[in-house]
């Protein structure tokens, strides 16, 4: 499922000549295309779909909307971990299906990965 959630604008920039913005949404922080919403500013609230700030949002609405939508597990299911929530619904007790490979905790591709100049 996908989502229009409420967040709040933390800072905004450029990037290539667009206007963007990191947005918090409830702990999550996300890049923000901003160009619908162009006088939108640090600390205001928007609803935000696939990237895009669509519309200003009171805070008081913000606020609800995200509590409704972390009690109903909705934040989780859109900004989770897509291998945990896989992972999750096959019924694994790890939630990285690699979690007792040989690579089990590096946060990078192993040595001779790198240096072939793979992902």
């Amino acid at each position: 499922m996908c989502l229009a959630v409420p967040g709040r604008v933390l800072d905004i920039g450029e990037k290539d000549g667009t206007r963007m913005a990191t947005v918090d949404f409830g702990g999550v922080q996300k890049e923000v295309c901003l160009e619908y919403l162009p006088d939108l500013r640090v600390g205001e609230y928007a609803i935000v779909h696939v990237g895009f700030a669509l519309q200003r949002l009171d805070e008081e609405s913000a606020r609800q909307t995200l509590a409704l939508f972390e009690e109903l597990g909705m934040l989780q299911e859109e900004f989770g971990d897509p291998w945990e929530q896989a992972a999750a619904q096959a019924g694994a007790d790890s939630p990285w299906p690699f979690a007792d490979g040989p690579f089990a905790g590096e946060a990078t591709a192993p040595q001779h990965v790198q240096e072939e100049g793979r992902p």
